[in-house]
């Protein structure tokens, strides 16, 4: 029996130290799985605190899977574990009965599951943790004195310095389709004999610190939209069978509202894009040096882009500056393509070269 409880230790702890690791590559990630969750409960009011519980969770992920290994506290660990498992187990269990979520982010995008085998997932560490909880009172601790602390205080530290990094300099495993070296065009091409899915927008815009949300109909003839502020959007699938095709809704528009995705993407020069979220940064990458790497790469007779949500701020700090195209992109586009705002991304027709967050880029625009 002693055999088989270290034997499932070690395959609970193994299992919750790669999924806190691999979605700690990317807490912004899980953030954005969290707010989809919240979405579809109509709970946006959370949406603000989700980069904080992914962060804690991975750090609580981590933890949790050294000390069942090490058997430090399986009392207290046995029962929080759980407890989570519990949780998850839920969560899994509503994305597969009611079909709104695709994916869970139990693995992040590195290893994405459908929600049926998150399911099954769950379901087997609820009973492997259950074995862990009925006989917690028999399993010690492999480590004596201060080192399973000084274990789990090391793991903390180094899971928080490198949530702290990625942060603010991008995923160090970078799993998005919008990867260095991958080609857009080929990206969003679906297996054939897919029925594209088909999803009724809606879009949810601010405007005097009051969220108010537009359909694609009543925000098509809106003339005052540009008083407003993109906040975000929720779809919900009308048709389809789904699509392999990794990126689904990539598109460009000009201030002016014509689709520019096949020109810009077709365009034999090299050219740079900078993905901006939102201008709350702008007066950290708006610099000297941004200035001299724009009028370089005109001489190279390379375009710049700026693509963002936010159509009315581009439009009031870039509509008059003829280096600088303004295009305009779904937030979730945005968001998906820069997990630091904003990103920068060197491009050879639609193929992604170089991708490098704007604190990276007084180091590698100067080259």
């Amino acid at each position: 029996m002693k055999k088989r409880f270290i034997i499932i230790r070690w395959v609970v702890g193994l299992l919750f130290i790669f999924s806190g690791l691999i979605k700690a590559n990317d807490p912004l990630g899980l953030s954005y799985k969290m707010q989809e969750f919240f979405e579809a409960w109509d709970l946006h009011g959370f949406n603000g605190y989700t980069l904080g519980l992914s962060v804690l969770m991975n750090l609580f992920e981590v933890l949790a899977g050294v000390a069942v290994i090490v058997g430090w506290r399986m009392k207290l660990f046995s029962w929080l574990l759980l407890l989570l498992i519990i949780f998850f187990t839920f969560l899994t269990g509503y994305a597969q009965l009611s079909g709104k979520i695709k994916t869970c982010g139990c693995f992040g995008d590195c290893l994405p599951l459908t929600p049926l085998q998150s399911f099954i997932k769950d379901l087997v560490l609820l009973f492997l943790i259950l074995v862990l909880f009925v006989y917690r009172a028999k399993i010690a601790s492999a480590l004596r004195g201060p080192l399973p602390q000084l274990l789990l205080i090391v793991c903390v530290g180094a899971v928080t310095v490198l949530q702290w990094h990625v942060l603010n300099h991008l995923p160090i495993l970078d799993c998005l389709p919008y990867k260095p070296g991958n080609n857009i065009l080929e990206q969003m091409k679906p297996h054939p004999g897919t029925i594209p899915d088909k999803y009724e927008l809606t879009f949810i815009y601010s405007k005097n610190g009051k969220n108010y949300e537009f359909g694609e109909d009543t925000l098509s003839n809106m003339a005052d939209i540009g008083t407003y502020t993109y906040v975000d959007r929720k779809e919900k699938l009308i048709k389809g069978n789904g699509t392999d095709a990794k990126i689904v809704d990539f598109s460009l528009e000009s201030l002016f509202g014509n689709d520019t995705t096949a020109a810009v993407l077709g365009q034999n020069n090299g050219y740079v894009m900078l993905f901006v979220k939102d201008f709350s940064t702008f007066n950290e990458w708006h610099d000297k040096m941004f200035d001299e790497k724009v009028a370089a790469l005109k001489q190279q007779n390379k375009p710049f882009f700026i693509v963002t949500p936010d159509k009315a701020t581009a439009a009031k700090l870039f509509g008059n500056n003829p280096d600088v195209h303004v295009l305009i992109s779904d937030g979730t586009v945005v968001k998906t393509a820069a997990r630091v705002n904003p990103t920068y991304f060197v491009m050879q027709q639609a193929t992604i070269i170089k991708k490098f967050g704007y604190k990276e880029a007084s180091a590698v625009l100067a080259k």
